[in-house]
């Protein structure tokens, strides 16, 4: 199996044809674009219509080809991606019908064809029986390691995104650990450390055969990873071909009460030096059910504004609708020096048209903000402030 180190010295893919330019100018470090995880629903008229003049990047459906085509239409500037997940297969009405696959998948292979024609890909558990996930009904558990399945799936969803027209793949469930959706251990392995060894070693090497192929035809491979901050190198190197996802941006850790799980570990140092490059996109989602994490997200977000990294809140968790916040509107503008982070854990940084302060630590510190600065809704700041733990501060110039 390979390793994430080595998976590391592999060439990131860029971002857009743009991107790739060697003679024009490399791209400016902006305020976070917005984006739309839209997996939850078909997208009505004016949801469409919203996206395209609001979102950078749009994810959906795979039946949803007509509503990637007529994004396109709308702004040719954006990408919409696929959903797709690497490590199920499933047999819910609408991923089959009756015993035949639907015609657009959720998943990569269906769940019909596989059992008719390659049962073995179907992971089994200590005592031989396939693993349904906890919470999810019929998605089942696949072999991720198999290099069988992984050809297959990278076939099946090359075809299918190059066919339609997608601007590539945001692969689900590249996951860190099986305990998420279910307690069981993987046959042939010894216990729950090591099917889980066993699932992140498949999902490495999943990674490289499925994002070469999609940039070999000229698509974008962006999976959504977990739990980055556990394993140094594994956002870098299965960010390689076009981006990832990180699904829990901004998670406040000790069951909601302690710091910002995202600035644990390597993974900010990661983040950061992708964004700077430019040359893939961080797709970041903030679970905003209060105002401390909408302005958690959104500022821990512009820390990191490079040229193609985009937030989005997240007040749901079903991803009905298309999500914004007044964060996103702030007008930020762009980058002017690299976020700054104090001895005690605060984190700054500049804007041409304003400032934001975040503070990832489990206690209250205190931050003087530049002078003339206001709240978005504008609204003048006295100095210093008290910014409570996990809590982010997003000032602007006042408005005319």
């Amino acid at each position: 199996m390979a390793t994430v180190a080595a998976l590391m010295s592999a060439q990131a893919c860029a971002f857009s044809s743009a991107a790739q330019d060697d003679y024009g100018p490399p791209p400016k470090a902006t305020a976070p674009c917005a984006w739309w995880y839209g997996i939850g629903d078909s997208p009505t008229a004016r949801d469409i219509r919203l996206a395209a003049t609001r979102y950078d990047v749009v994810v959906l459906n795979a039946m949803e080809t007509a509503a990637m085509r007529q994004l396109h239409q709308l702004n040719p500037k954006i990408k919409v991606l696929v959903y797709k997940d690497l490590s199920s297969t499933r047999n819910y009405p609408g991923a089959v019908n009756g015993d035949q696959d639907a015609s657009y998948l959720p998943s990569g292979l269906g769940y019909n064809t596989s059992q008719r024609e390659h049962p073995e890909w179907f992971a089994l558990d200590t005592a031989g029986k396939r693993i349904e996930w906890s919470g999810y009904p019929k998605h089942w558990q696949m072999a991720v390691w198999d290099k069988a399945y992984q050809m297959a799936w990278t076939k099946a969803v090359t075809a299918e995104v190059t066919r339609e027209g997608w601007d590539g793949v945001l692969a689900d469930n590249d996951f860190n650990s099986l305990s998420h959706y279910s307690p069981a251990v993987l046959k042939g392995t010894a216990d729950v450390k090591a099917t889980d060894r066993l699932l992140r070693d498949g999902l490495d090497d999943f990674l490289g055969v499925t994002g070469e192929a999609l940039a070999k035809a000229g698509k974008l491979f962006v999976p959504n990873v977990s739990e980055t901050h556990l394993t140094p190198g594994r956002w870098t190197a299965h960010s390689r071909f076009g981006g990832a996802m990180e699904e829990n941006f901004g998670f406040r850790d000790d069951g909601g009460n302690g710091g910002l799980l995202t600035f644990r570990g390597n993974e900010f140092n990661e983040l950061r030096a992708q964004a700077a490059l430019g040359e893939s996109m961080l797709l970041l989602v903030t679970r905003t059910r209060e105002a401390r994490e909408d302005r958690a997200g959104y500022a821990s977000a512009a820390l990191l504004a490079g040229p193609r990294t985009c937030w989005t809140p997240a007040t749901t968790d079903d991803y009905l609708n298309p999500e914004w916040s007044p964060l996103q509107g702030s007008g930020l503008g762009e980058a002017i020096e690299t976020a700054n982070r104090r001895s005690d854990g605060m984190w700054t940084r500049q804007f041409t048209n304003g400032w934001v302060a975040v503070n990832p630590t489990g206690g209250v510190l205190k931050v003087t903000a530049p002078e003339g600065l206001v709240t978005i809704e504008g609204r003048p700041v006295t100095a210093p402030l008290d910014l409570a733990a996990a809590d982010g501060v997003v000032l602007v110039k006042p408005k005319p």
